[in-house]
């Protein structure tokens, strides 16, 4: 299919789903009201409770839950083919991540602002709570470990790109300053900070940063240690002082990413040099596991993520001013975030097609360029790898805009590093709250204060990153449970707010529990094959781990069900 003609199909959909069903799950499911007070506005106290205005805290919430999430789900996935690929990410997207954000969000809205773990107590148990808090834990834990690294590897890759994503906290810092404290014109200093932020990527091509080796310790492991003491600092100040207008800016910027790439697929498209070259379907590539069901587990963020949820019902419905705002706030970014998903695909797709340079020094085009990165699971499957096709395909499309390809691909690398940055710090609050709330119930007063909590959360990263040598590449050892997990915690989400919904009356439950359904099978599914895999393997870690969740996850579907069974109150 034509590049141009599957982004304006799938972009139509977005708008069409956008105005129609989020119009009707914000009146009709959710009854969305602005005589509501939200918790931003009971429990306003200008460190984590902070009324927020909707562009604002749509830019923090959708920067948040993006990351590079988006970005090498779908890099990876296409190998399958890209059709599968792209009817995943836009009807999961529509009927089942924007519902799932979108839902999440209310909830917390309507129970202070608490995390989507103390939230299930209110709704099935209290039992069922405390797992869930498990799988919270072991999930924000992975994530705060393997962003380090991420950005770890792509300032490797791409040395320019460090001194524009490091300036972009100064430039957050004085952005939040002026709008917070001195009352500036938001448009004046949006523009201003984006404009200043856009120069640094420019210096940063001028400037490439690399960082020695360090007695037995190499560049990855430096950093990793450099970014988890930033992710301290930036989860334990205000949120308004560095978290939300970092978000803010990353959101115009990831605007502008967005922009030159629909104009690079519209600019190359009319020179007649893009086309799709990968497979619309490829059932069996060599050594990638099945289709079904780890296309779902794999393109996650793209379509649905239960990562977004801890998202939702953490930092966002803290800062959410109006109830009404939630459906831009909730639903709206996920539209935003499953419209990257397709702009990746058509880069790995159909731009890396334009120029693909080999390990030799090669220049391949057309399908073999294709066919030369995604040769086999194992060759596409790296994290540099991933970065990699998306940044390649992106300035590949960029450049006929005349924008030199050395300045495109940097900005393609800070684009991905800063947003596993915003992913990185937004997590480490998370964990910050989800450890604080625990703290709270079981009485252990000395983490029940913002930087004891914190550091727990960054310590403990900190021993998974290093556990197995210098590198900070330990959360790597606990990386093939990720995707299983984060869409485990998607379709127990999606549980508890039908069980919510449940109580409200009518069939208005459906809308979350069919989602729910079709994601208990593809996660549980690909649980027990992963636990296959580790068996015959004899890894003794990912067998116990692997086999925690299963438990976790059937528990938890076991007193969703009996709790949809009784009789709720609206």
């Amino acid at each position: 299919m034509d590049a141009v003609l599957l982004m304006v199909i799938v972009f139509v959909g977005y708008i069409l789903a956008y105005k129609v069903y989020g119009k009707f799950l914000s009146q009709k499911v959710f009854n969305l009201s602005d005589k509501v007070k939200t918790p931003a506005v009971e429990m306003e106290d200008g460190m984590d409770y902070v009324p927020t205005k909707k562009g604002i805290i749509f830019g923090h919430h959708f920067t948040s839950i993006a990351g590079t999430g988006p970005i090498v789900g779908p890099a990876i996935g296409v190998i399958w083919g890209w059709l599968p690929a792209v009817i995943w990410v836009l009807v999961g997207t529509i009927v089942m991540g924007a519902v799932h954000d979108f839902g999440a969000l209310v909830i917390s809205l309507r129970n202070q602002g608490k995390s989507i773990s103390e939230v299930t107590g209110n709704y099935i148990n209290k039992r069922t709570r405390s797992i869930f808090f498990v799988i919270v834990l072991l999930e924000l834990w992975i994530v705060i470990a393997i962003f380090g690294l991420v950005i770890a590897v792509i300032f490797s890759m791409y040395p320019q790109s460090v001194f524009p994503v490091w300036f972009e906290i100064p430039i957050a810092i004085t952005l939040g300053y002026f709008l917070y404290k001195k009352g500036m014109n938001v448009n004046l200093a949006t523009f201003l900070a984006v404009f200043l932020m856009y120069v640094t990527v420019v210096m940063g091509h001028f400037i490439p940063i690399t960082l020695p080796t360090i007695g037995s310790m190499g560049p990855t492991g430096t950093w990793t240690i450099i970014l988890l003491i930033y992710a301290f600092i930036a989860s334990t100040l205000p949120v308004t002082t560095l978290l939300q207008p970092r978000d803010y800016i990353n959101a115009w910027q990831l605007m502008v990413a967005m922009v030159l790439l629909v104009l690079g697929v519209l600019a190359s498209a009319f020179t007649g040099n893009l086309h799709i070259v990968a497979p619309a379907v490829q059932m069996h590539p060599e050594g990638a596991p099945s289709m079904w069901p780890f296309l779902f587990i794999t393109i996650a963020c793209g379509s649905i993520s239960g990562f977004h949820a801890l998202v939702a019902s953490g930092t966002s419905a803290k800062q959410v001013a109006n109830e009404t705002d939630a459906v831009a706030v909730g639903y709206g970014s996920m539209i935003m975030e499953g419209t990257l998903a397709t702009l990746v695909i058509i880069a790995v797709t159909a731009g890396i097609g334009m120029a693909y340079q080999t390990k030799d020094a090669g220049i391949l085009v057309g399908a073999a360029a294709w066919t030369e990165h995604y040769s086999s699971w194992a060759a596409s499957a790296g994290l540099g790898s991933k970065v990699a096709a998306f940044v390649v395909g992106s300035a590949n499309m960029i450049s006929v805009l005349g924008i030199p390809k050395a300045i495109a691909i940097v900005i393609m690398g800070v684009f991905v590093a800063s947003f596993a940055g915003t992913t990185l710090d937004t997590a480490t609050r998370l964990q910050r709250y989800v450890i604080q709330e625990l703290a709270g119930d079981f009485k252990i007063s000395f983490l029940k204060g913002k930087y004891a909590a914190t550091a727990f959360a960054v310590i403990t990263a900190l021993i998974l990153a290093f556990y197995n040598g210098a590198n900070g590449k330990g959360a790597l050892t606990l990386w093939p449970l990720f995707g299983a997990v984060n869409q485990t915690l998607a379709g127990l989400t999606l549980v508890v707010l039908t069980v919510y919904l449940k109580g409200k009356g009518g069939m208005k439950y459906l809308l979350t529990g069919i989602p729910a359904l079709f994601m208990i099978i593809m996660t549980v599914w690909a649980l027990f094959i992963n636990e296959a895999n580790f068996l015959g393997a004899g890894n003794i870690l990912l067998i116990v781990v692997n086999a925690i969740i299963i438990l976790i996850a059937l528990w938890v579907i076991f007193e969703g069900l009996m709790a949809l069974s009784k009789k709720q109150e609206a």
